[in-house]
């Protein structure tokens, strides 16, 4: 019943697509149903179309910060939004080299090198999906935090579009980063990006104090050890599950080497907060999302 009406409702639509074919970790099983949104209009419809047929719905953008499981997703998957890459020419320099799109980069309050989405959002356009209505959020609106932000929270919030405080980037400075990230992220490789938030200061400095080596004043620059860090110390760079592995290069990046599976990634995630949990007492926070069924 559903594949006859949202095919007469949403032209284009199609079945059956391979998600890791849109994703950055090439992991993924099918999307029941996948629409290609080109517009904000499109996008709108979409989404009026899956709740008029109680169709579950994700709106996916670049594909980065996702593991979809291995049994893929029972709904519609709307693919929409413009690259974050088409920014960094305009002052978000320190984005170069993430994947991803804008309205995702706002939706995680994504960062690097000290800076995030929440330095350069002016406005957000949102359509609502329990009014149906387009509102206008300015950045305080949006309440930005550590890799999050309200439209993380509140799933009924479906960013359209996003103004940024747009100034002239520095070429020398895009290269300097992208350098620093070729030579310390597996970025050839497929895989997610970050797998977790790094720990707070606080937290971090709670748990290790100065007896640990980890100074006050090196915890107040950033959450240093970080994630990745706390994950090597645990002796798990370079570990195996299937046909995925913690990188060699950077502990908080998980790389498929070829046809890996979702529910080895969860191993491997399981692995790394239990060691660091035992190790140091602190709890690692995942900062992917998880799209699909996962068996517990």
């Amino acid at each position: 019943m559903h594949k006859i009406r949202i095919k007469n409702l949403l032209p284009g639509v199609k079945e059956n697509i391979l998600l890791k074919e849109h994703t950055t970790f090439r992991i993924g099983g099918p999307a029941k149903y996948f629409f290609v949104a080109k517009t904000k209009t499109e996008l709108i419809k979409a989404i009026k179309v899956a709740q008029k047929l109680k169709l579950p719905f994700f709106i996916l953008g670049g594909g980065s910060n996702i593991l979809v499981s291995d049994k893929g997703f029972n709904g519609l998957v709307i693919k929409y939004g413009q690259p974050l890459s088409s920014y960094v020419s305009q002052g978000l320099e320190w984005a170069v080299g993430i994947p991803g799109t804008i309205q995702g980069a706002v939706y995680g309050n994504a960062g690097a090198f000290q800076k995030s989405m929440r330095d350069v959002v002016e406005k957000v356009e949102v359509f609502d999906t329990k009014t149906e209505k387009i509102e206008i959020f300015k950045n305080k609106d949006c309440r930005f935090s550590y890799r999050n932000s309200i439209f993380r929270k509140k799933k009924n919030l479906i960013i359209l579009s996003v103004k940024i405080k747009s100034k002239k980037s520095n070429p020398k400075k895009i290269k300097q980063y992208l350098d620093y990230k070729k030579k310390t992220q597996p970025l050839n490789l497929p895989s997610a990006g970050s797998v977790f938030k790094n720990p707070s200061p606080s937290q971090v400095l709670k748990k290790f104090g100065r007896a640990r080596g980890f100074s006050a004043g090196r915890l107040k620059e950033r959450a240093s050890p970080s994630a990745g860090e706390l994950i090597e110390k645990c002796g798990l760079k370079g570990k195996r599950i299937g046909n995925v592995k913690i990188s060699e290069k950077h502990a908080n990046f998980i790389i498929n080497l070829e046809n890996g599976k979702a529910k080895d990634v969860i191993k491997l995630i399981n692995l790394a907060k239990n060691k660091v949990k035992n190790k140091f007492g602190i709890f690692l926070e995942e900062e992917i999302q998880y799209l699909g069924e996962f068996s517990k």
